[in-house]
This record gives C-alpha cells, structure tokens and sequence, in this order.
C-alpha cells in the first residue's frame, strides 16, 4: 500500500470524504486534516474571487514534498502511515475549498505535525500560484516569482 494514498491537482471541487478514506488505515490512532477555502479578504482588502494556476512539474512536485514528509515525520519509529494531498487549479469562488491535506498516523501527535508540514511545504515549494480579484477592481498574484 502505497503511503502516498493521493496526490492531485485537480479542477474540479475537492471531496473531502475522498481524502478521508484515502488516509484510512487499519494502523492509524489519529488522522488530521487541513482544509484551506476561499476567503472573501486578504490583508484587509476584499476579495471577489481567485484562480490557481500551476506549472507543469506542480504535480511531481507535489508527491516529492510528500515523500519528504513522510521521510522526515516518521524518522523517529513513529510512523506516519498514509497522507493525502489535493489541490484545486481554476476559477474558484469565495467560500470553495482551495486545498486539503491530511495524515493518519499511530498517535495524533505524529499525524498533526505532518499535516502542518504537508500543507506548510505544498505553499512554500510546489509552483502553485494564485490570482486575487479584489473588490476594489485591482488584482494580484500570489506566490509567484
């Protein structure tokens, strides 16, 4: 059983009880989750609405930051044993889900710091970039180089 039980980018909405089962495992005491929506402000400006763009390597990017993870997370004998990563591209309204990872581990401590650190290197590593509309009619994008 693969310990990467999924690694998508997607355009269509995200299904939160996909990566549940995903994650399941008879091994598991503990899964957490992270489940990042579209907000209707950033940085005490209204947002209208955004869109994820990625580069072509976004999606082997994305299985290598899991690997890594994995690595790093259950180097102490206390393993993680399933973690799922999906993430929207498009046109996404306020209130959509944008992002969900998740981890199952024997104890809930090992499961929430992979879930932290899978969702802290998805942002930082994998070329995944956003477009906000504001609501003053100005735009930006967002982790872009």
């Amino acid at each position: 059983m693969d310990p990467i039980a999924l690694a998508e980018l997607r355009a269509a909405p995200l299904s939160i009880d996909e990566v549940l089962a995903a994650v399941g495992d008879p091994r598991a005491g503990g899964t957490a989750f992270f489940i990042g929506t579209v907000r209707d402000h950033d940085h005490g400006r209204g947002v209208t609405a955004l869109s994820y763009s990625a580069h072509p390597s976004a999606a082997s990017q994305l299985r290598r930051v899991m690997e890594k993870v994995l690595a790093d997370t259950s180097a102490d004998g206390r393993p993680v044993w399933r973690v799922a990563a999906l993430h929207r591209v498009g046109d996404l309204a306020i209130g959509d889900t944008a992002v969900v990872v998740a981890a199952s581990a024997a104890h809930r401590e090992e499961a929430f710091a992979a879930c932290r650190r899978l969702i802290d290197d998805i942002k930082a590593e994998v070329p995944i970039w956003k477009h906000q509309n504001f609501t003053d009619g100005d735009s930006e994008w967002v982790g872009a180089c």
